[in-house]
């Protein structure tokens, strides 16, 4: 089994937290909203890995100011490929607090919607499994 290392960026801008919906035919959560991040490249520091996966899925115009590492934990789950084909990878999650300087957000092909989201509102949202166990720890869900 694969083995991956995911950073994950949880932002807040102005006390809402960015989600993003995941393509409905494809990923390891089709559908769904999650957080945004991925996995770390060889070589990579942690930190050098979640400006470049922020920057890769979110763009370039997110200002991202103060990451503070939070929490982790690890889960095994199926990834769903583009052609249809799957893949059994166990994931360890390095999970960090971010603050936006503001919201503006060009998601690239991994998502196709994003949402700033009030902690009130998250109920609301089809959230994937990985990202319900992030927001419920973290005492906002």
């Amino acid at each position: 089994m694969k083995q991956r290392t995911i950073v994950c960026p949880l932002i807040q801008n102005q006390g809402a937290y960015l989600l993003c919906k995941m393509p409905s035919d494809r990923g390891v959560f089709p559908g769904q909203w999650a957080l945004s991040g991925g996995g770390l490249e060889p070589g990579e520091t942690i930190e050098d890995g979640l400006r470049r996966e922020i920057r890769e899925e979110l763009g370039e115009r997110l200002v991202i100011g103060k990451v503070t590492p939070w929490t982790f934990r690890d889960d095994t789950r199926v990834k769903t490929y583009a052609d249809g084909s799957t893949e059994e990878i166990y994931m360890i999650y390095l999970i960090f607090d971010c603050v936006a300087g503001n919201r503006e957000v060009d998601l690239n092909e991994e998502f196709e919607a994003h949402a700033w989201v009030k902690p009130e509102d998250l109920k609301d949202y089809d959230l994937n499994a990985a990202t319900r166990v992030t927001l419920a720890a973290k005492g906002l869900l």
